[in-house]
């Protein structure tokens, strides 16, 4: 036998065993733990046996009441002097802090590069009143980071599906709502979860500092809560066979659904929230300005534009309701 045919029947059976160890893996279906001994890796910032977030549920003041709009609002390029908008317009671009893992909230589409989604809109309607088009320079943040952001000064507004509770007003204002939504559970669709019942000694995971992780504590006590710090960790760790469910606003899931065909969404909302932008606390020309735009934006139709756009599969729309004092 030559050498090359020897070479030759030596690589023709590798390629055989190999087809064959190919045919005879068995295809399992998503969420099923791993059978190897590999460490199956965690998410940086994984913890397991989250403590409670800000409090909800246990609200202490009327959270949702904001100050009553600027009416009329200011010319586009032409704010008050020595007001919080003439500053950022003198720095040329409002800076927003926000995150790209929140489809269809706020995502990086990954066609443009374009930073996209329904709290996108509201961020730009904001720029828009400013100077007369978007000059936005987004920050990208953590649900953790989000208030120390605007404590430190390092953004002007954040616009990332925040609940508006009477324990963040202590730290930061906050805009009157611009979006309703409700609270819901997400499993794989041979999980067994119907409810938020089905819990009970499961692993829940939540984005830390999010509302979802102190209602699950109260109403599902043997939940086993991790949180990660961002909703993209949630769902790696579900595939991973790390956690069993995920609980989050309804928009949210419906992102995390749209990357996974195995997931759904289960049960009655164990919660609703109101989002509101946030503002730095005392700048309550800011408060107002941005009130402003908001009732500006639900009265010429761009709300409803922006909810058909991006938040349609979820029903038809509701508008938040809104309360003011002076």
């Amino acid at each position: 036998m030559t050498a090359r045919r020897s070479r030759l029947l030596i690589a023709g059976a590798a390629t055989l065993a190999a087809i064959l160890a190919g045919c005879s893996a068995t295809e399992l279906p998503p969420g099923t733990p791993p059978t190897t001994t590999a460490v199956v890796p965690t998410p940086p910032g994984a913890s397991f046996g989250a403590p409670p977030a800000e409090g909800v549920e246990t609200q202490s003041c009327d959270a949702i009441t904001s100050l009553r709009p600027m009416s009329p609002l200011p010319t586009a390029g032409q704010m008050p002097e020595g007001s919080t908008m003439a500053r950022i317009a003198s720095r040329g671009r409002l800076v927003v802090g926000t995150d790209t893992g929140s489809n269809p909230l706020s995502f990086r589409d990954p066609i443009s590069g374009d930073i996209r989604g329904f709290d996108i809109d509201v961020a730009s309607w904001i720029s828009e009143a400013i100077f007369g088009s978007v000059k936005i320079e987004y920050r990208i943040l953590g649900t953790g980071d989000r208030i120390q952001a605007l404590r430190d000064g390092n953004v002007d507004i954040i616009a990332k599906s925040m609940t508006i509770t009477c324990e963040r007003r202590e730290s930061i204002d906050f805009s009157a709502p611009y979006y309703v939504a409700s609270q819901r559970v997400l499993v794989y669709r041979n999980s067994g979860i119907e409810s938020v019942a089905g819990l009970a000694d499961k692993s829940v995971c939540a984005a830390r500092n999010s509302t979802p992780i102190t209602r699950i504590q109260r109403q599902v006590p043997d939940a086993k809560l991790v949180t990660t710090n961002t909703w993209a960790d949630c769902l790696v760790m579900m595939q991973q066979g790390q956690v069993d469910a995920i609980v989050s606003d309804e928009p949210l899931l419906s992102g995390i659904a749209s990357q996974d065909p195995w997931v759904r969404i289960v049960g009655q909302p164990i919660g609703i929230e109101y989002y509101g932008i946030g503002i730095p606390q005392g700048a309550n020309d800011m408060v107002r300005f941005v009130n402003g735009v908001l009732e500006q934006r639900r009265a010429d139709g761009s709300w409803q534009q922006a909810y058909n756009t991006w938040l349609s599969p979820l029903g038809p729309a509701t508008l938040p309701p809104t309360s003011y004092r002076d």
